[in-house]
């Protein structure tokens, strides 16, 4: 009976052992719109804002690089004002590696990191594109133009 019981305690001790170092589940690829960091949440309630050159509030619209760094700065990152000098000191990830909310470089003038927009997910990007858009559009990554244009994924600070 003793021997009964003492390996009894000994199979609950193995088991208890074993479900605390168990590895936690990762989270998915795509996350979900209840997921996604509150940067992005923040910028999709953002689509729609009117596009101005050289702007950067919901008051006055955006242009590329004003509607990513005041997305960012409500979450309390600061970034440098252009496309150019946000792609020159942000560090560059491999682009299977992108998650919602990391920024995303184009060339869409003839001049390198002309253009960003935010990652949402599965191939879909939120930005102010141009005056001829007129407004804060979710694009796709899939789209020729986007394709063509795409230069690289780069990393702001972690967002949440």
């Amino acid at each position: 009976m003793r021997l009964i019981k003492s390996s009894l305690i000994m199979f609950v001790l193995v088991l208890c052992i074993a479900c605390t170092s168990m590895p936690k589940p990762r989270p998915s690829a795509y996350p979900s719109a209840h997921t996604q960091p509150r940067v992005v949440a923040y910028a999709l309630s953002l689509q729609g804002a009117p596009y101005r050159y050289g702007k950067a509030s919901p008051s006055e619209g955006f242009d590329c690089s004003g509607f990513v760094s005041h997305v960012y700065a409500r979450q309390g990152i600061m970034l440098p004002r252009t496309a150019h000098e946000m792609a020159a000191i942000l560090p560059a990830i491999p682009d299977h590696l992108a998650q919602p909310g990391d920024l995303l470089f184009f060339d869409s003038n003839g001049t390198a990191n002309s253009h960003v927009g935010i990652y949402v997910e599965q191939d879909r990007f939120i930005h102010a594109p141009s005056q001829r858009t007129g407004k804060v559009v979710v694009s796709s990554l899939k789209n020729s133009y986007w394709q063509k244009h795409y230069q690289g994924v780069r990393r702001p600070l972690r967002h949440r």
